[in-house]
């Protein structure tokens, strides 16, 4: 079940600015990773559900997270249906991301508020995704979709809308800034914040590193 309450996962979300987005088929190297994003400020983490036994990883994650990273909030990404959601939460996941909107998914996270944030591309599927209940809505993929731009120009006519932006995103001042200053909420990042070459070499205090300055960027741009 869920450590945190549905505000609290929210509030983590959004004072962190930043959601790693990971998947590794080693239990032990996605907690390496896990708590060197902590180390270095991050508080809101997405283990994806890309790889076989992925629920079997996440299983170990979410208990390392609780025992050694107790203000990380764990959620689950890449959740496409109800049940999947539904054996998630039950492993701890504090909050459910997927690619699109799945109003299956939707009541099932509701059941147990748990934050859902569904991929959307479109004002229409944002607004429907926010009549279902869910908080906060991820713009995916984000540089396809339109970028800053689209974020911009949603924001126009539905201010209160919460996005997150995943898809084309970067831990540098440029790209960063180009998203805070549009109004995005948050966003998710995933490669760019994990080289190959730093998980491969177990230099967890570089990711930690990367952390931290992605943070420090967010923090001067957010509005």
């Amino acid at each position: 079940m869920a450590r945190f309450s549905k505000i609290e996962t929210l509030s983590a979300i959004v004072s962190t600015g930043i959601v790693p987005v990971f998947y590794h088929q080693c239990p032990q190297t996605a907690k390496d990773v896990l708590k060197a994003c902590y180390d270095g400020g991050i508080r809101a983490f997405e283990f994806t559900n890309r790889g076989e036994f992925a629920h079997e990883v996440f299983a170990e994650l979410s208990k390392f997270a609780a025992a050694e990273c107790s203000g990380m909030v764990l959620g689950a990404g890449s959740v496409v249906d109800g049940p999947t959601a539904a054996l998630y939460i039950q492993l701890g996941a504090n909050f459910i991301v997927g690619p699109m909107y799945n109003p299956d998914v939707a009541k099932v996270c509701n059941r147990r508020l748990v934050p859902y944030t569904p991929g959307c591309g479109s004002v229409t599927e944002i607004s429907a995704a926010q009549e279902a209940g869910c908080d906060l809505c991820k713009i995916f993929p984000a540089g396809c979709v339109g970028g800053p731009s689209f974020v911009k120009n949603i924001k126009a006519p539905m201010p209160w809308s919460m996005l997150m932006a995943t898809g084309a995103v970067e831990p540098t001042e440029e790209n960063l800034s180009g998203w805070f200053r549009a109004g995005i909420t948050c966003v998710g990042m995933g490669s760019k914040l994990f080289p190959a070459e730093a998980i491969a070499a177990g230099d967890w205090d570089s990711i930690a590193g990367k952390c931290r300055e992605a943070l420090s960027i967010v923090a001067k741009y957010r509005k």
